[in-house]
Parts: C-alpha cells; sequence; structure tokens
C-alpha cells in the first residue's frame, strides 16, 4: 500500500522505525486504528474498512515526521528546557495526590480539580486496564476518583492522541511529549482550538515486551492483580501485587535503568522533545542530587518542577496555588536542567545523532525551531562522536 491513501503514510513511517506510537493518525481520517505489535503502539488499518485518502497534514501533524517548537507569547526560551512562562517547585497539598503520584503529583491533582470544579468537562489521560494491569489504556476521566487510580506514570506503550478532543475549548489532555505535540499540530492544521495540554518529562517508550518481563520475574507465570511503575512514595517502585495481596518489587532504579529504559523505542533515541515542549503546562522530576550533581533515587516527599509553558498554563498553575489545590515554592530553570542531565544531554547531542544516522541512510523526522546548531558549534567534537556512535548503530540495523 503506497502513500497514496493514510494508511500507507502510517506504514511508511513504520517502516523506517520513526513512530511514536502517539496515536495522531487515527484522528486523520477513517480506517485507522492502533495495536500493539512488536511490544509497540503502532497503526494499522481496520479490517474490512475501505483506506482513506492520503491526509496533507500528515507531515505536519505525525511526529515522526515533523515537530516543530512552539514559541509562546511571552515566554522566555531554555537552550534545554524548552520556553517557559513561569516555573515553580510544587506538589499536591492533597496527601493521596503526592503519595500516589510519581513525584509531587501535580498532574493528577490538577485533573482532578479541573474536572470536580467544572474547568473541564473531559480529561484525557492513561491508566492501568481494569482487566489487564500489566496493560496501559487511554482513559477519559470524570473525577477525583479516576485521576486518583491513574496517578502515577506507566512505563510503557499508549496513544492517547488518539482519543484528544479537539475544538472544545475546557477539554484537557494529558500526555508524552510527542502526543501533545502531534495534538498541538492537528489543532493548528484544522484551525480548531486545542484542548488544555498537560505534559511531563518522558526518558522513551519501552517496550511491553519489558514490562511482562519484569512481571514474570517478580511474579512468575501468575498474572498480578494489580501493578504500578512509581509512586506510592517518591519515586516509588515498581510493584506487582498477587491474587493473594503479597507484593513483590524492584527499585525504580532498577526497574528503568537495567529492564524499561534499554527497551525504549528506536523513535525515542532520536526524539528532540523530551520536556513537553508543546505543552501549555508541564511537570518533572525535580531530584535531590549528591555532592557531585548526580540525581538521588532515596525515597522522600515527592517534588516536581512546574513549568508553565504558555500564558493558558500560566493561569491555571495561579488559579491551581490560589485555591490550594498545589503549593509551590521559587525554581530557577538552571537548577531543573541540572538535575536533568538525560533530557540535557539528549538536547544538546541530537544533531550528532541525527546527523550519523542520516549517513548510514536511515530517515530521520524534521525538528524545526528547536536550536540544535547551536550545540553543535558549542561543543563540535563531541557532536563528532556522537555522530559516530550513532551511525554504528544504525548501520547494525537499529529501530529495525
Amino acid at each position: 500500500m503506497g502513500e497514496s491513501t493514510l494508511a500507507g503514510q502510517a506504514a511508511a513511517v513504520v517502516r523506517d522505525g520513526l513512530c511514536s506510537g502517539c496515536g495522531a493518525c487515527v484522528l486523520l481520517g477513517p480506517g485507522l486504528e492502533m495495536a500493539l505489535e512488536g511490544g509497540f503502539s503502532r497503526p494499522r488499518p481496520v479490517e474490512g474498512t475501505s483506506p482513506a485518502p492520503a491526509s496533507p497534514a500528515f507531515d505536519r501533524v505525525c511526529p515522526g515526521r515533523t515537530v516543530v517548537a512552539q514559541r509562546p507569547e511571552g515566554s522566555r526560551p531554555h537552550p534545554t528546557m524548552g520556553p517557559v512562562v513561569t516555573a515553580a517547585q510544587g506538589w499536591a497539598t492533597d496527601p493521596e495526590f503526592r503519595f500516589r503520584g510519581s513525584s509531587g503529583g501535580v498532574l493528577s491533582a490538577l485533573t482532578a480539580w479541573l474536572l470536580d470544579s467544572g474547568r473541564a468537562s473531559t480529561v484525557v489521560g492513561a491508566a492501568a486496564s481494569p482487566t489487564a494491569p500489566t496493560r496501559t489504556v487511554t482513559v477519559r476521566l470524570t473525577g477525583r476518583a479516576d485521576a486518583l487510580a491513574a496517578a502515577g506514570s506507566r512505563y510503557a506503550p499508549v496513544s492517547n492522541a488518539a482519543a484528544a478532543v479537539l475544538g472544545t475549548p475546557d477539554a484537557a489532555f494529558v500526555g508524552k511529549p510527542c502526543e501533545v505535540a502531534a495534538v498541538r499540530a492537528l489543532a493548528r492544521a484544522r484551525g480548531e482550538a486545542a484542548p488544555l495540554l498537560l505534559s511531563f518529562f518522558c526518558a522513551g517508550t519501552p517496550s511491553q515486551d519489558a514490562t511482562d518481563a519484569l512481571v514474570a520475574e517478580l511474579s512468575g507465570a501468575t498474572p498480578p492483580t494489580a501493578l504500578w511503575y512509581r509512586g506510592r512514595g517518591w519515586p516509588g517502585r515498581f510493584t506487582v501485587v498477587g491474587a493473594d495481596g503479597t507484593e513483590a518489587s524492584v527499585t525504580y532504579d532498577e526497574s528503568w535503568g537495567r529492564v524499561l529504559g534499554p527497551a525504549a523505542q528506536w523513535r525515542c533515541k532520536l526524539c528532540v522533545d523530551g520536556v513537553g515542549d508543546s505543552a501549555d503546562l508541564v511537570a518533572a522530576d525535580f531530584w535531590h542530587t549528591d555532592e557531585r550533581g548526580y540525581p538521588s533515587f532515596a525515597e522522600g516527599d515527592g517534588v516536581s518542577a512546574v513549568l508553565a509553558r504558555t500564558a493558558r498554563g500560566a493561569e491555571l498553575l495561579a488559579a491551581a496555588v490560589e485555591a490550594g489545590v498545589l503549593e509551590t515554592a521559587p525554581l530557577e530553570v538552571d537548577d531543573l536542567a541540572a538535575v536533568q542531565p538525560f533530557q540535557v544531554r539528549r538536547r544538546t547531542t541530537l544533531a550528532g545523532r541525527l546527523a550519523g544516522v542520516r549517513l548510514a541512510g536511515r530517515a530521520v523526522p524534521r525538528y524545526r525551531g528547536f536550536g540544535l546548531w547551536r550545540h553543535v558549534l558549542r561543543a563540535p567534537r563531541t557532536q563528532l562522536r556522537t555522530a559516530s556512535g550513532s551511525y554504528s548503530r544504525a548501520r547494525a540495523g537499529g529501530g529495525r
């Protein structure tokens, strides 16, 4: 199937190894659905439907093709942390949200408040499947109970953009940076209002197979009745709950560093935006650091860094603080960058990675407005080393 159809356009992105699994292509026309294939969420034709014609907006919306940096009015650009209108440390004042959330419970508390206060009519997010807790599914949140049940990161494939609500001023959307970028681009392409866009710092989407392997390691062949990746403390532990109520767990550092992180999809290794550049408001772990400046994963009360990237996000943050939903403290964005070395390294070395992959004859997305060349000029030798390593990995078949 050629690129004369929407399914053909999506299949080409998958074939190039550039699909992030966001699901936005499903909204570009009928006949596509998202499904797990090879451990990741991928678009496929709906059986029995006629193929939709190619979408002229596809290349502008699909983050496997193009991502454009946001430059909101009133924001100041940070070279690695994205545009910022206001910045703060923050945490939920509700102790349940702060405990259940992955860091300070900020996004979970915000979504509950948006719904319960009537500021939002619907919020799209992600949660554990109620019938298969090792799987992650897109959900429509309706209030505090739903938000609390969905609290905590899910390091697994899910395609929230496929369920985004456009053209409704009081809709809200919580998703990975690639999903948020796609939803904003789709709204722009259609000339419709984007939902309130909330995101978080993301290090990549691991294969579902990685979760399954870690579950099997902890619980054997017995399916768990509950699973959470983090939360229940900060940073929390990867935990499975058996039918008898017993828990087995490993540390966040071990689960991500040993099993989940290495299983991230190829598109994530070429990502320009792990910091939610296109969001109205984004939350991130504001780690404590040791004497060397490295993040410490010692358990404690969760604290989020909260960046309002647009006037809409700044108004939301201020209103939530005034309503007593969040408590905040001052934050210097450079201090956030200092405890997010992965995101800094990802942004500052990406030009070299992209060059190496292109030299190996592989396709890469188009990134506009992110200032990648500025990092080349500052550290050309680092870029050359990165390009060489990326060339070797791409030639060896990375991402296939």
